[in-house]
């Protein structure tokens, strides 16, 4: 129980004023004459004034309250660091049994270093956590904070201005911990597809070490190439990006041992692949209404450098015109499909038929350039069914149908085969989903027999419309009618001939989001997005591996027809490694090179110039969870909170109130006492 003095007037403090201050003043001026009698009226004002003041003492009931210790515990990646986790565990155990002795402390348990956005995963954010947990308490309440951490701390502030209590960190691991590590110095995001590409890397040590080391370089989960690197030294290197689109370039050297960890014994960097441009070689065998739809279409794509060339004198048209008065370019066959054909990444023949422009020989150049990674798409007009088709000459070696003689000309509605659906050159057309599809009609279809590869698009009574086969190493489309310019020139409302054609030639140009078969990984945030496109009904599960080994089962679920995805939550940072069936695929979970594993050596240096500035202590902690100092409590105004085997926390003098007792002292017989006291004392002096 407390006891204060207090005043409840009985008048307001200005009438008091009025009453009182000309009374001081004239028993003011009769002490200074020396007036007989002066103190007896001296003390009866002063009476008079205590009555008016009317004393109270108080009697307070109040509860205390107890400090609030905030103790953070560190579950960031490095602390998974040896058997550094479960020291932090213990220890964080043993201190809130300790502090659970003290009835004057609270205590605040967090866990920090996790979480579900990238900052709380990629760094070590103490302090937020710290901020977060005593954010609802007043700063005369906080007795401290205690940190259990590995001391890689990124989000240090500058001075202990923002802190309240003594800041204490117990480090775990060890002192004479030894660790190597790869980062790359200088990494560009972009590069040219089949062009040398130059990055810098460094190899580093936390001992004196030289010499050369050996550092395996990865593209994409492929050996590239092996270099010797220099400990400590910027080192170049040269690497040719193989795909468009994105590729992972790996750096690994080998775990040395008693190494502290070999996490950061790989390093990676992603790069996006820009194709400088696919040559594409365009021959229109006569002029048509659709002749202009492919070349418009591959001359809009600034990733395509068209070669393009109409027949528009062939041989047997010969009219005795001599030919150095004609303004036709000849068509120069032989620079073209002998000395430049492996120059092309791709070759369309439009409405062309065999008129001895080419000779024989030249369908096997092209026939060969088929066989050896190169693109051929024929599309069709009535002539590829005549004794002049090019199914007639050598190159019937890599076509994947064979006219049959016969050309339907009625009105159809080009339709997706249940292949085609799936493909991902035709999968989601525009309009295909209506019944007929949401797009004009054609006229004109060749007709074929037995056609081999895949039939993705259909004409009427099921006849064959788009073939599309691998030959060899290369790549063979048939398109068996020429009325995709109805489409383009908007006829009964047109169709999606822009997405067809392109995908169309794409597709034979091998760009890899276009493949049938293909696994894809990517690290959204803290997610792993896995997608397979397969021609198969079922996609399987794929098996993920962590970049700490450990495996997991992960289901794909149709999205659509040909189309297969799933995602996983992750709290681990680094490389994964998927598989499904014979196809693997890798993904980076989180930012490349992140702080948490830039160095993760246990350290008392970064977090002991606060701690000290806020009278706290730093301390070893080391793997035995039981070398944990005593808890002392100490006053809010100690310049010290730590001694050689304590560390002490502040108590604090705030509290509730619960009640409070009023008494009077003026009330009763004793006010009336001194009141007449106060009158006798002036008859007293009256009687002289």
């Amino acid at each position: 129980m407390d006891w204060t003095l207090s005043f409840d007037p009985l008048f307001s403090w200005q009438v008091l004023g009025i009453l009182l201050i000309p009374l001081a003043a004239l028993m003011a001026l009769s002490l200074f004459l020396g007036r007989r009698g002066a103190l007896l009226r001296l003390a009866a004002l002063a009476a008079l004034a205590l009555a008016l003041l009317n004393p109270v003492l108080l009697e307070e009931e109040r509860d205390p309250l107890r400090s609030v210790v905030a103790v953070v515990v560190d579950e960031s990646q490095s602390q998974d660091i040896g058997t550094r986790a479960e020291s932090a565990r213990q220890a964080a155990e043993t201190l809130t049994r300790r502090l659970e002795n003290f009835d004057e402390f609270e205590v605040r348990v967090v866990e920090a270093g996790r979480g579900d956005s990238v900052d709380e995963n990629t760094e070590t954010r103490l302090f937020g956590a710290l901020e977060s947990a005593l954010r609802d308490v007043p700063p005369s309440r906080v007795a401290g904070s205690i940190m259990i951490t590995d001391g890689q701390v990124h989000d240090v502030p500058e001075n202990a201005s923002g802190l309240s209590g003594p800041l204490h960190a117990l480090i775990t691991g060890e002192e004479d911990e030894h660790d190597r590590r790869i980062r790359f110095e200088r990494a560009p995001r972009f590069g040219i597809v089949d062009s040398p590409l130059e990055m810098t890397y460094r190899v580093l040590s936390t001992e004196d070490e030289s010499g050369p080391m050996e550092v395996e370089v990865f593209i994409n989960g492929e050996l590239a190439l092996v270099e010797q690197a220099e400990i400590g030294r910027e080192m170049p290197l040269e690497i040719t990006i193989p795909n468009a689109g994105r590729n992972i370039v790996e750096l690994r050297i080998a775990a040395e041992e008693g190494e502290l960890t070999d996490v950061n014994n790989r390093t990676v960097a992603l790069v996006d692949g820009i194709q400088e441009s696919l040559r594409v070689l365009l021959v229109s065998g006569e002029p048509h209404s659709g002749e202009r739809t492919w070349r418009n279409l591959l001359k809009a794509d600034a990733s395509v450098d068209l070669v393009h060339f109409t027949i528009l004198r062939p041989p047997e048209k010969q009219d005795g015109t001599p030919i150095n008065e004609l303004s036709l370019i000849a068509f120069p066959t032989r620079e073209l499909f002998v000395e430049k054909i492996e120059d092309f990444d791709l070759i369309i023949f439009d409405r062309y038929q065999h008129r001895d422009v080419l000779p024989m020989l030249y369908y096997d150049y092209i026939a060969e350039y088929v066989q050896h990674g190169g693109a051929l798409l024929v599309a069709a007009g009535p002539e590829f069914a005549s004794n002049q088709s090019i199914a007639r000459t050598p190159l019937i070696s890599t076509l994947p149908a064979l006219p049959n003689g016969e050309v339907q000309e009625t009105g159809f509605h080009p339709r997706l085969t249940e292949t085609g659906e799936r493909h991902p050159v035709t999968r989601g057309l525009d309009g295909s989903a209506a019944d007929p599809p949401d797009w004009s009609r054609w006229f004109r279809i060749v007709g074929v027999d037995r056609p081999e590869g895949r039939v993705v698009m259909q004409g009427p009574q099921e006849s064959p419309l788009l073939v599309l086969s691998q030959e060899g190493e290369g790549r063979v489309g048939m398109f068996l009618s020429d009325q995709g310019w109805l489409w383009a020139r908007g006829f009964e409302g047109g169709g999606p001939y822009v997405s067809l054609y392109r995908r169309i030639a794409h597709w034979l140009m091998k760009e890899p989001e276009l493949e049938e078969e293909r696994l894809t990984a990517n690290g959204r945030g803290m997610s792993l997005e896995v997608i397979r496109q397969t021609m198969e009904d079922e996609a399987g599960e794929a098996i993920v591996t962590t970049p700490s080994g450990e495996t997991r089962e992960l289901p794909l679920v149709a999205d659509d027809p040909g189309l297969f995805s799933g995602t996983m939550e992750t709290d681990e940072i680094g490389l994964y490694e998927v598989a499904n069936g014979d196809l693997t695929a890798l993904a980076h979970v989180g930012p490349v090179n992140a702080p948490e594993f830039s160095d993760p050596l246990s350290t008392e240096e970064i977090l002991r110039p606060l701690a000290q500035e806020s009278a706290g202590s730093v301390r070893r902690l080391g793997d035995n969870a039981g070398n944990i100092p005593n808890i002392v409590p100490v006053r809010s105004n100690a310049t010290s909170a730590a001694g050689r085997d304590w560390i002490g926390l502040q108590s604090t003098d705030d509290s509730i109130l619960r009640s409070v007792e009023r008494v009077p002292l003026f009330a009763g017989f004793l006010g009336l006492g001194l009141l007449l006291f106060a009158l006798g004392a002036m008859w007293y002096r009256e009687g002289r």
